[in-house]
């Protein structure tokens, strides 16, 4: 272990603040970053970046604990299919040639992008919520959930085998490529699943980030029985990317709440298209 990665602690800093405004995973950005600025094999640069979100993720989980939005029954039901999806790419990535890895990656943020484009404005997210309200709400509902700060949520989640399926799928792309399963739960917890927007966020964050921690174990675990340069690699990096992520997404939200959200939406989705770009340049060239 060596100390040669500490600017890795400002930009994590940096990271983990516009991950955490944004709502993205943090590993997003961290995979491409270290494969591309730190030249790291991308099974490295994918399990670092999985560790070192799911520091970032638990200063979240905790906010939305506090608060009391989240749907741990439908949390853990969503978990039975991403827990062993994850464990599958995990094993995926280690038996695919870095070149197609690199393919995949390169081709799953511009995934990301697209879903940024896509993204449902803050009005439509309030006509969705009154919708479900209206829909599935009140009595007719089949949960209630009561926050922290004495609302009462009440809703009914639909679609609950394709809301499995979505975030299986996405579970086996964060624990091939470490992400996807953030942006594709969002969505369709809200969308398909209909569960309210407050809700959705919150549970998605829990899948999210007990999904991170069985993912990466499963690399550190590689890492570990493997030898080699990868572990003492991966422990110099995480020394200064894990208080980094800490530390920046208790500034999240107050830059969330500084900058329009379809303003940050659009810059990144642009970011990550260049990102792509480079990524699948390197395969290319």
């Amino acid at each position: 272990m060596s100390f040669e990665y500490w600017f890795m602690f400002p930009i994590s800093i940096l990271v983990a603040t516009v991950a955490m405004a944004s709502g993205v995973e943090g590993a997003t950005f961290f995979s491409p970053l270290f494969i591309l600025a730190l030249r790291l094999p991308p099974e490295v640069a994918i399990g670092t970046a999985l560790i070192t979100e799911v520091f970032g993720f638990a200063s979240g989980l905790f906010a939305y604990f506090r608060k009391r939005l989240i749907d741990y029954h439908l949390g853990a039901s969503l978990l039975l299919a991403t827990i062993p999806m994850a464990i599958v790419g995990a094993v995926a990535s280690s038996l695919i040639p870095d070149v197609f890895l690199k393919v995949i990656l390169g081709v799953g943020l511009f995934v990301v992008a697209l879903s940024f484009l896509r993204q449902p404005a803050h009005e439509d997210v309030t006509h969705l919520d009154a919708a479900i309200d209206t829909q599935y709400g009140g009595d007719k509902a089949e949960t209630c959930l009561m926050a922290a700060d004495g609302e009462e949520i009440r809703y009914t989640v639909c679609n609950r085998t394709e809301g499995r399926l979505i975030a299986g799928v996405g579970a086996l792309f964060m624990g091939m490529v470490s992400t996807g399963l953030g942006e594709m739960n969002g969505y369709f917890l809200l969308q398909r699943c209909r569960v309210p927007s407050k809700v959705s966020v919150a549970t998605s964050v829990f899948v999210v980030a007990v999904t991170a921690l069985i993912a990466s174990a499963g690399h550190l675990l590689r890492f570990a029985t493997a030898g080699g340069d990868a572990l003492p690699t991966v422990l110099s990096i995480c020394i200064f990317t894990v208080p980094g992520v800490i530390i920046g997404g208790q500034f999240g939200s107050r830059v969330a709440s500084a900058i329009p959200q379809r303003t940050l939406e659009i810059s990144l989705a642009l970011l990550f298209i260049l990102v792509a770009v480079l990524t699948l340049g390197q395969v290319v060239l």
